[in-house]
């Protein structure tokens, strides 16, 4: 069983619904949910907040976290999957942010880390993670990692 059937699975079981928001991924998640059948009973929202003021003025995300932390960080995650749940009222709400490289990184946040935060009612946990390889290969792993979080 694909990992995307098995996200399906999962939330048609429990009867839950889910809402994304993606930026370093730009949409590769929404993408693999889609290429099943089924997933609009489940799949509510996906939205690509790739610049800064997308996740401020859609999802929410307080601009003073931004500045503080910067957008690729765990409280940024946070902020955008809280926020995109919050939209449309769905149970879950996942978010990815991170850095795909070839530029773009620095000593602090190099090229290939990303933040994927998943929120539920009741709390949002957040998840780091350093991928190497090519732009197009940060992407892939970024989004694999993130179904395979929602398939738990």
């Amino acid at each position: 069983m694909r990992l995307e059937e098995k996200v399906l699975k999962k939330f048609t079981q429990c009867q839950k619904t889910l809402a994304i928001a993606e930026s370093c991924t730009g949409g590769l998640i929404g993408n693999c949910l889609t290429d099943i059948p089924g997933a609009s009973a489940f799949f509510l929202l996906g939205i690509t907040a790739y610049d800064n003021a997308a996740k401020t003025k859609i999802l929410g995300v307080p601009s003073a976290l931004i500045i503080k932390h910067g957008s690729v960080s765990p409280q940024v995650a946070s902020a955008m999957a809280q926020g995109v749940r919050k939209i449309l009222k769905t149970d879950d709400g996942l978010a990815v942010t991170g850095i795909a490289g070839p530029g773009g990184g620095s000593r602090n946040k190099p090229v290939g880390l990303v933040f994927i935060a998943l929120s539920t009612k009741e709390k949002t946990i957040v998840k780091k993670f350093l991928f190497k390889g090519t732009r197009l290969a940060i992407k892939s792993k970024a989004a694999q990692t993130a179904l395979k979080m929602l398939a738990k």
